[in-house]
């Protein structure tokens, strides 16, 4: 549970992309483009629907003719290409007309409990216009450039749970599609993939129609949707600790069961060295322009040249072979290593542990009471076992407590500051439980009085919510990252990473130790394709036809 270790997870199994997928296919949804009033610059609304067993949600889209200046990925941003709204239901006209006049505003503008989900995206434009003027050649897009890049559009803000008047989390998350995480962000991503290719058919045939083509299936699957991701993202998974914690334990029992497992079947075998062969090529197609990221893949191309070597030596074939790829991993690869072999260790063993993915939702609240009644001989024992790492550091050294976690009053959105170089104290979040912990530490060592938590926090209430976190922490074992979140040397993007890995996301591509580019459902099948695919063979790039 350390920075390091989180911000160098990868996509598997569990992540949120794969779960939707899997349900789409097993329930069979279907899909239906029933609006597509796109004009050849791009500029009008399409709607298109996905229908389950019980419900249908609608992706409503508007497209914009956007001057290249006002093209921004910042969350400031107040013009975008193309924006969305996922419509909980089949839009009617008057639903339309409301949301045209909203929706294209975002932030400005107020959307219903009709709507389960806001969001906008701007065009990759060297990628974009590429395959625009291609098709309309009636040639097939450069199979190096969407590599390269892999996306047409990139989204900047998916916005759910009630932000904006959308629909509260509580109002579908008893929705059985709905009850993992994340499933109406990921199916509105879903979508806008196939909104953004088909505008660039549709301009194509404007451009030309005479000649135009549509891009090839093959290149067409390896286009994704690409997301700007800053400091937004990074305190959820502090002020989540239930939820994180059952993220993290889905994926640590599912690692503990393939590990225990005697032996290795030969299809298991045979899929294990495919998917490595294929994270080869996916390292090798990783670019970023972050020095930080840059060293990262280099680790990586060097691991699994290593990982093969030692999986050539027959050590699949021996007794308990996963475990003994884990022991292997822990002492020959780096951390980015040693997760990539956690996510492909997981991909022969569906039928073991797909079925963790049903435990990864949380009710916050159930966990929120404190327990007054709890010994403070109690909590402190608590507190050197969770905040060990806390109480070891020097607090009164400047580098421990150099950042700050502050909301913004322009955006409301969460920013990190400098403390020794800004006036920003006295707005400071409370997103430093190590810091915290510590100084109810010391308050505890010096306490005289009645030796219950509630008389503790009667005297030092400002101790509440760390108390509430110690506690939390003691029950749930991965529900608090173990390291100084406010420290000079923290890194906000391993925050960003650790989520966006159980998202699904790939290529991890950081502009800056504060946001980073993904690309999302790249390699996934389409909405046509589900029936017909293997669902969860998407996630590595496929290795080369013969001869290539």
């Amino acid at each position: 549970m350390r920075l390091a270790r989180l911000g160098a997870f990868h996509q598997c199994r569990l992540s949120f992309m794969r779960t939707l997928l899997r349900r789409l296919q097993r329930e069979r949804w279907t899909f239906e483009r029933v609006v597509f009033d796109i004009d050849g610059r791009g500029v009008g609304r399409a709607v298109y629907v996905a229908r389950g067993p019980e419900r249908a949600y609608s992706l409503v889209c508007f497209g914009h003719d956007l001057p290249p200046e006002q093209r921004s990925d910042r969350v400031i941003a107040s013009a975008w290409d193309s924006t969305f709204v996922l419509f909980d239901g089949v839009p009617d006209g008057d639903d339309l007309d409301r949301l045209s006049r909203n929706v294209p505003k975002q932030e400005a503008g107020r959307v219903s409990a009709r709507e389960i989900t806001l969001s906008r995206a701007n065009r990759s434009v060297r990628l974009f216009d590429h395959v625009v003027e291609r098709l309309a050649e009636g040639r097939q897009p450069d199979r190096e450039r969407i590599e390269d890049i892999g996306y047409l559009m990139r989204t900047t803000a998916v916005y759910g749970s009630g932000k904006f008047g959308a629909a509260d989390r509580e109002a579908i998350c008893d929705r059985p599609e709905f009850t993992a995480p994340f499933q109406a962000e990921m199916l509105t991503v879903y979508l806008i993939r196939v909104y953004t290719l088909d505008i660039v058919e549709r301009m194509a045939r404007a451009r030309a129609p005479e000649t135009a083509v549509r891009i090839d299936p093959g290149l067409r699957r390896r286009l994704g949707v690409g997301n700007s991701t800053g400091l937004g993202l990074a305190p959820f998974i502090v002020n989540h600790p239930a939820l994180f914690n059952n993220w993290i334990a889905a994926r640590e029992k599912a690692l503990a069961r393939v590990r225990a497992k005697p032996r290795a079947t030969a299809p298991e075998i045979r899929m294990f060295r495919n998917l490595l062969a294929r994270a080869r090529i996916n390292t090798e197609t990783w670019r970023s322009v972050h020095e930080i990221q840059r060293e990262k893949v280099s680790l990586l191309t060097a691991d699994l040249t290593r990982l093969q070597g030692f999986a050539d030596t027959g050590v699949l074939d021996g007794p308990a072979p996963w475990d003994q790829l884990c022991i292997w991993g822990e002492r020959n690869l780096s951390l980015e290593g040693q997760e990539q072999l956690v996510s492909l260790l997981l991909e022969p063993h569906g039928d073991s542990v797909d079925d963790f993915a049903d435990g990864m939702s949380a009710d916050e609240s159930a966990a929120f009471q404190i327990d007054g009644a709890m010994s403070l001989t109690h909590l402190k024992e608590i507190v050197e076992e969770v905040y060990g790492f806390a109480l070891e550091l020097d607090w009164s050294e400047p580098a421990n407590t150099a950042r700050v976690w502050y909301v913004s009053a322009e955006k409301l959105e969460p920013r990190l500051g400098e403390r020794f170089e800004e006036p920003i104290e006295a707005y400071e979040q409370p997103l430093s439980p190590g810091r915290d912990a510590a100084r109810m530490h010391k308050d505890i060592q010096a306490w005289t009085g009645e030796a219950t938590l509630a008389a503790f926090l009667l005297r030092h209430p400002g101790h509440r919510h760390i108390a509430r976190r110690a506690q939390i922490a003691a029950r749930l074992p991965y529900a608090e990252i173990r390291d100084n979140t406010i420290a000079a040397a923290m890194l906000p993007i391993d925050f960003l990473r650790c989520k966006l890995s159980f998202f699904g996301a790939t290529h991890f591509d950081p502009r800056s130790d504060r946001w980073v580019r993904i690309n999302m459902f790249k390699g996934a099948p389409f909405p046509d394709e589900l029936s017909e695919v293997e669902i969860d063979d998407w996630s590595y790039p496929p290795l080369p036809e013969p001869g290539r």
